[in-house]
């Protein structure tokens, strides 16, 4: 089985790194914690005045880099291959931040292994891409062709309004979703 995962607060805690810097840097600016999220990309629930801000901090060298990992997801993605699946990491490019890319592949080789900087497919349109399964975040997935894989969403408030789909709510029940 070809098994899409995504890195962005599906292996690398996007929303909780963010938070950390943000408050860390702009202590009196409003905060949305994660369980406030109700819609797929946070600038949509931040006043707009605070969209240059957030942008500057997401583009900021080394932010990707210093993503932490998300409980249980190294060890699912080592399990995963252990009993035969194909992974590779479907994520997408952030336009206009020059070390996005250069970073997510910094981060698998720190936190999945070397071994694994190979497996990543860097694309702005994930329903180009092969496979049987897709986990991720965004609970609505479109491009330019109807995807040919599963989307299972990985659980997140924001995507909890999703009841068509699979969903998994932690990396210890990949089993339940993939099976071995």
């Amino acid at each position: 089985m070809i098994i899409l995962i995504d890195l962005d607060d599906v292996l690398a805690d996007f929303e909780g790194g963010f938070l950390e810097r943000w408050r860390q840097r702009h202590p009196s600016y409003p905060c949305i914690t994660r369980d406030q999220r109700t819609v797929f990309g946070m600038h949509k629930q931040y006043p707009s005045w605070c969209r240059d801000p957030i942008q500057e901090l997401i583009r900021e060298p080394g932010f990707f880099l210093g993503l932490p990992p998300i409980a249980g997801g190294q060890a699912a993605v080592r399990e995963m291959l252990t009993h035969g699946h194909r992974v590779f990491f479907c994520t997408a490019p952030m336009p206009g931040c020059p070390t996005c890319a250069t970073e997510k592949f910094q981060w698998v080789g720190q936190n999945l292994g070397p071994d694994l900087v190979g497996r990543i497919i860097l694309t702005g349109d994930k329903t180009l891409v092969r496979g049987d399964i897709l986990i991720d975040d965004n609970p609505a997935i479109t491009g330019a062709l109807p995807p040919v894989w599963e989307h299972v969403i990985f659980d997140v408030p924001y995507n909890r309004t999703v009841a068509d789909k699979r969903r998994l709510v932690r990396w210890d029940d990949w089993r339940s979703i993939i099976g071995c």
